[in-house]
């Protein structure tokens, strides 16, 4: 037997889904949708949090809920300069990139394989498709191999961004590392995301020919609306006797 605001969610994805309430579209306030469903505001959250955990609906702080329009999948592809993992060619989607000067600490002290307080630029990417953010990545780079001006020079910035790239050298290696998880409370805020949906994270760490981390990303995309290609390339005899 279904529970209350499972029949009130059932509703509001038929008017969604038959196109009564249209992509774009303020639902009524939660107040307002209560007293028509009959029920208190706590089981209506319920309801709506089920729709946003589905990626029909998505609620916007201080506008309300709205029906999110159909968005691109995401498709991230594994290894270096192989992946437009947010289609950021095409103008519809927005990307914003900030940097900071950071210490590293934690995890970032063990990925690094560095010191505590050793020296880090960070770059944060957002990408945005209309109003919706799409995913996020926090880039790291040792200080002394940051390029200048990359944030200043628009085909330099969009590359990077597109790759999740800044260090301009391919490496000698990477690894990624991929984990569904929750998100954290300031991951479910920049994708205004559902708190108890799963997202995907990839952890890339690029190293050189001597060994030493030059580059780390940390990606977030929202669980639902991802996938992750990968492509092995068995080595050959001939490829074997030139390692």
């Amino acid at each position: 037997m279904s529970s209350r605001h499972d029949d009130i969610a059932n509703d509001l994805r038929h008017q969604i889904t038959t196109g009564r309430i249209k992509p774009g579209e303020r639902l009524p306030s939660e107040t307002g949708l209560a007293d028509r469903f009959k029920v208190s505001t706590v089981t209506l959250r319920k309801a709506l949090a089920v729709l946003q955990s589905e990626g029909l609906v998505e609620k916007i702080h201080g506008k309300g809920n709205f029906v999110r329009r159909s968005l691109r999948k995401i498709v991230y592809v594994g290894g270096w300069g192989t992946l437009d993992p947010w289609t950021a060619a095409e103008a519809a989607l927005r990307v914003s990139v900030r940097s900071n000067t950071v210490q590293a600490d934690g995890p970032l002290t063990t990925l690094f394989k560095v010191p505590q307080g050793s020296p880090l630029t960070e770059f944060i990417c957002i990408s945005h498709e209309g109003e919706s953010p799409h995913g996020l990545a926090r880039i790291y780079v040792p200080s002394d191999l940051a390029p200048a001006g990359i944030l200043d020079h628009e085909p330099s910035r969009r590359e990077a961004v597109t790759r999740f790239a800044i260090v301009s050298v391919p490496p000698a290696a990477v690894r990624e590392t991929v984990c569904a998880r929750p998100p954290t409370s300031d991951e479910a805020s920049s994708l205004r995301s559902d708190p108890t949906a799963p997202v995907l994270t990839i952890t890339r760490v690029a190293t050189d020919a001597a060994g030493r981390v030059v580059e780390v990303a940390l990606l977030v995309f929202p669980g639902n609306r991802v996938e992750g290609v990968f492509t092995t390339h068995p080595m050959t005899d001939e490829r074997l006797a030139q390692a």
